[in-house]
C-alpha cells in the first residue's frame, strides 16, 4: 500500500474510533460527521492506492463510483451514499 493511502487509512481510523466514542456517549450529530469522514478517508485510500491521486471531493457515491470503475466493489448501495453524501457539512 501507497504511504500516502496509509496515512488516509490512520486519519479514517481516528475518525472512526471518534464516531465510536460520540455514539457511546449519545452525540449523534458528531457520531455521524466523524463516520462519513471515516467513510471517505477510507475510500480515498482506496482510490490513491489504485489510482496514485485522488480529485477533491467530499462525495461518497463519487468515490464509489470510481472504485466501481476499478472492480472494487464497497458493498455500499446508491441508497447508503446518498445518505452518507447528506451528512457532510462544509467546513
Amino acid at each position: 500500500m501507497k504511504d500516502e493511502a496509509k496515512t488516509w487509512i490512520v486519519y479514517a481510523l481516528e475518525n472512526f474510533a471518534v464516531a465510536q466514542l460520540a455514539l457511546e456517549n449519545y452525540y449523534f450529530n458528531s457520531c455521524l460527521q466523524n463516520a462519513q469522514q471515516a467513510i471517505e478517508k477510507a475510500m480515498k485510500a482506496m482510490v490513491i492506492d489504485i489510482a496514485g491521486s485522488v480529485k477533491r471531493t467530499h462525495q461518497i457515491s463519487e468515490l464509489r463510483a470510481i472504485l466501481l470503475n476499478n472492480s472494487i466493489d464497497t458493498g455500499l448501495t446508491d441508497e447508503e451514499c446518498d445518505f452518507t453524501d447528506a451528512i457532510y457539512v462544509p467546513s
